[in-house]
């Protein structure tokens, strides 16, 4: 923001001279393209670095989500191998119980 201000202040004092002479107005057209194309490049910056910051966060998100994919399927695998053992014993018990009965 603060590269703005002395920006806006040139493009004033360019316009106050635009009253005066034609090498005045001429002088102040030359400061207001300058102006702009400094806003145009300084914005164009900005966006730049932000697509860069946007970029780099993304892929140590993606990098983090690689690294966890393994242990969260081991974690899904062992869920299901204790599943399937809970199933196991639950039908030997209930074997048992029919036996018994």
């Amino acid at each position: 923001m603060t590269k703005f201000a002395p920006a806006a202040l040139a493009l004033i004092a360019a316009a106050s001279l635009a009253g005066c002479s034609q090498k005045s107005q001429d002088s102040a057209a030359d400061t207001a393209n300058s102006v702009a194309t400094d806003v145009d490049a300084t914005t164009r910056n900005a966006v730049d670095d932000v697509n860069a910051a946007s970029d780099r966060a993304l892929g140590a998100a993606q990098n983090k989500i690689d690294d966890a994919s393994p242990t969260f399927n081991r974690t899904v695998e062992g869920i299901g191998n204790a599943a399937d053992r809970a199933q196991e014993k639950t039908g030997r018990a209930l074997k048992n119980v029919g036996n018994a009965i």
